[in-house]
């Protein structure tokens, strides 16, 4: 018989050298459809000890994501050394010591490029801007089912970024008016435009009116915020603004 084909030698060889392997006791071959599969590594820090269960069950059966540990404060978190950080955190805003929020300073501090989605029970405005303000990614109300859990950090590996509906029901809102029932309509444009940097000139020139009309309008905006001052009456307005989103 003549010499072996190239491609039999090539299985004879692959079958030579991979059958002892085999044959060893407890030997798994590698899976060729895993090996180039990352696993993203989440951390959770929250007090509601109630929830730990839950969380580890969501996790049980994922593929895409890995659940390193559950920590009750951030104080655990940072007592814990680690030699890699995950990839995302998820962190409740309200925590024993260290709030959730001063927690993500700590972390920035140590790991920049680590995810950091933010969860609390209230959809308060004003929690939301800090905690973006401070270097979160992300924000969810709670509860937290399975599905929003996994897409808001689907949305982080995918979009960098991550949002409650509720949340983004909010912002749109704040967008598309910023106008206060206490207040004319001529008014509240001229807050509008305050709230932009305008000056008064600038505010005269674009609603096409006198400075003394503008004048006018703005003694009246600060008597209605008892205020004395441009910076009072925005700070007051901030205010109004930020107990508005709340409500809606």
């Amino acid at each position: 018989m003549g010499q072996a084909r190239p491609k039999t030698r090539f299985f004879q060889n692959l079958v030579r050298h991979f059958l002892p392997k085999f044959l060893k006791k407890g030997y798994i071959p590698p899976n060729p459809f895993n090996m180039n599969k990352s696993v993203t590594s989440i951390v959770i820090v929250d007090s509601d000890m109630s929830t730990h269960e839950t969380y580890r069950n969501y996790f049980s059966n994922s593929t895409a994501y890995q659940l390193l540990e559950i920590y009750s404060s951030v104080s655990d978190l940072l007592a814990h050394p680690v030699r890699k950080y995950p990839d995302i955190i998820v962190s409740e805003t309200t925590l024993p010591g260290i709030s959730g929020l001063d927690g993500i300073e700590f972390v920035r501090k140590r790991k920049s490029n680590t995810k950091i989605l933010m969860m609390s029970e209230a959809s308060d405005f004003s929690i939301i801007r800090e905690a973006f303000k401070r270097g979160a990614d992300g924000f969810l109300t709670k509860p937290i089912q399975h599905e929003r859990f996994f897409n808001a950090m689907d949305s982080l590996q995918r979009h960098g970024a991550a949002l409650g509906h509720d949340i983004v029901k909010k912002i749109i809102h704040s967008f598309q008016s910023r106008t206060f029932d206490t207040f004319s309509r001529k008014e509240n444009q001229i807050i509008e435009l305050l709230t932009q940097g305008f000056t008064y000139k600038m505010i005269a020139d674009k609603l096409c009116v006198t400075p003394s009309a503008v004048n006018f309008h703005i003694q009246n905006i600060y008597v209605k915020l008892n205020v004395n001052s441009k910076s009072e009456a925005l700070e007051k307005l901030r205010e109004l603004e930020s107990r508005q989103l709340n409500a809606a």
